[in-house]
């Protein structure tokens, strides 16, 4: 048995999964974000461990012979997250998150200072990055600053907990922006221009070997028996990745969490920043993967959902399974700025073209469109550095509405799958991290892809349809930023 902990922004999830590859059971914890000031998005980083305790305390009451088998543990998590931790190995202040948008200024301040940024860590510099937040920590709370012995990513924080071990793997690690990527190892140069140094980093594992063992304390918790192994794990979209048996070149996938994530992957190290693409270490060794983000993906929904204070399964229902039209009303879905492709952490949401005939199920459409385009927009960022995708996977809570899946298809242009477990991919994906730790297995045997649920193509007439609507789209971001 094997068992898998996704660290998100929202909430915890732990999965268990049998030898055969079988989702046994899962549990979860929710999480709160704090925005203190505009921009700014925070998490208490004992409320991660607190989390992910009770969804295994759960577990273990619920499933107590399967969780005393446990063999491996696997982790993911939110990727980026600023975890400074004093000598005491405590936090020295709240988590600054991959979301948080403040470092701006200090993202051109961090690329003067060191010009090889780019070919180094193959990224622009951007506020959701790790290595601004410390730029900025240092210029505006030098007495933290100055007290900093670690810095951890989300997950590296929950395993330091789980374990007394302070490691990350490569796939995490490259969203800090202090990691040489195509050598998969921390760069002295980067870490020199935030005033760090090595000492200030976890050592590195890759996401399948063994980084630690569970403490004999939580191990008697839970009913375990025997040395449970904890592998490196991986950031959420390669952990996802892992759970759909994404690990050959060329697979892909779009994430609709939160957070949207366009994924793909590679046998090198391909950056492309200039199109803000994101160019990182997978969690198995000798692949890399390639990803387009957007900031608020299922968000947007979420955030319509809250201010019409009706639940989102309400509001999608009346659209049926298919829209045979664009709304006449556009969204752009930057509520908390966006990233491929515009870099550009102070751009904002909207919507456009309001008339007073437009209907709740206008605005609704309008966010699940806004939310294709902006996906088209990572797929056409992608399509400037490698061979064109023809097919994806949909993951996250997005994938439960058949209606956002096919918009997806018909904007998209590309055949659209939904897959089994799709809505706890990160978690699964950490398991299987888990399992390949303990048991030493090939990644080939433990990786298979989910079995697909429902596929959906593109529909000529309402392609043609998108194609224009699209084209409109693209001038709103231009004309509202000036």
């Amino acid at each position: 048995m094997f068992l898998g902990l996704d660290v998100g922004t929202s909430g915890v999830k732990a999965v268990l999964e049998d030898e055969a590859g079988a989702l046994v059971a899962s549990a979860g914890r929710p999480l709160a974000l704090s925005h203190p000031q505009p921009l700014w998005s925070e998490q208490n980083p004992d409320h991660w461990v607190e989390a992910v305790i009770g969804a295994v305390d759960d577990l273990a009451a619920r499933h107590p012979r399967e969780v005393a088998v446990v063999r491996g543990i696997g982790l993911s998590g939110q990727m980026h997250g600023a975890t400074l931790l004093g000598r005491d190995g405590r936090p020295l202040r709240p988590a600054i998150l991959w979301n948080d948008g403040r470092s701006q200024a200090e993202c051109a301040e961090l690329e003067r200072r060191c010009p090889e940024l780019h070919a180094i860590a193959g990224n622009l510099a951007m506020p959701g990055f790790t290595a601004p937040k410390l730029v900025w920590v240092a210029k505006h709370e030098p007495e933290i600053f100055a007290q900093v012995a670690k810095v951890l990513l989300p997950k590296a924080y929950v395993r330091y907990r789980l374990s007394g071990e302070m490691a990350e793997d490569m796939s995490d690690a490259a969203g800090t922006l202090w990691l040489d990527v195509g050598a998969r190892r921390w760069s002295e140069k980067l870490l020199a221009a935030t005033d760090l140094g090595l000492d200030h980093m976890p050592r590195l594992v890759e996401g399948n070997e063994r980084s630690a063992v569970l403490s004999r304390a939580l191990a008697q918790r839970w009913g375990m028996s025997g040395e449970v192994v904890i592998a490196g794990g991986a950031g959420d979209n390669a952990a996802s990745a892992i759970g759909l048996g994404a690990i050959t070149p060329g697979d892909a996938f779009l994430s609709l969490g939160t957070s949207g994530v366009l994924f793909r992957v590679t046998d090198r190290f391909a950056p492309a920043p200039e199109a803000a693409v994101h160019a990182f270490c997978h969690a198995l060794g000798g692949l890399w993967h390639q990803m387009g983000v957007m900031l608020s993906a299922a968000a947007s929904l979420s955030w319509l959902a809250r201010i019409l204070a009706t639940p989102e399964s309400a509001l999608l229902a009346p659209l049926g399974v298919r829209v045979d039209r664009p709304s006449p009303v556009q969204f752009l879905p930057y509520l908390d700025g966006e990233r491929t492709p515009h870099n550009d952490a102070h751009a904002a949401g909207a919507l456009v073209g309001l008339r007073s005939a437009a209907s709740r199920d206008d605005l609704v459409q309008a966010v699940l469109e806004g939310v294709a385009y902006a996906s088209r927009d990572m797929l056409a960022a992608l399509g400037r550095s490698a061979q064109q995708i023809t097919a994806l996977d949909l993951v996250g809570g997005g994938s439960r509405s058949v209606v956002w899946a096919q918009i997806m298809a018909d904007v998209l242009g590309v055949t659209v799958h939904r897959v089994e477990e799709g809505e706890v991919g990160a978690a699964i994906g950490a398991a299987r991290l888990g399992r390949l730790a303990a048991t030493g297995e090939a990644p080939a045997d433990v990786c298979r892809k989910p079995r697909r649920l429902q596929s959906f193509e593109p529909r000529a007439a309402q392609r043609t349809a998108y194609d224009d609507a699209y084209a409109r789209w693209r001038k709103l971001y231009p004309a509202l930023k000036e």
